[in-house]
């Protein structure tokens, strides 16, 4: 079982494993490392501006518009929820 750790003015809960344990991250990690592989990082970019435009636009754009996700089916996220509202 994971320890908790509260940090910082707001009282934030971070979750905190054990050495070599990964299933607290485990999602956030698949993200990151979907996003590395998929969106070209290790271009200059010109700005932190211009690399957040570009993550941004990565997300809304294509992650959860249009790419498939193997978990809901092989679904985008955005036809997953509209399926769930409906």
């Amino acid at each position: 079982m994971a320890d908790a750790l509260i940090t910082g003015k707001f009282g934030v809960r971070l979750s905190v494993g054990h050495t070599g344990q990964c299933w607290d991250n485990v999602l956030a990690e698949s993200f990151f490392a979907t996003l590395k592989r998929e969106l070209p990082g290790d271009r200059p970019w010109p700005s932190r501006a211009a690399a957040r435009t570009a993550i941004f636009e990565w997300i809304e754009a294509w992650y959860n518009i249009r790419r498939l996700h193997s978990s809901p089916g092989s679904r985008s996220s955005a036809e997953y929820e509209t399926a769930l509202a409906a």
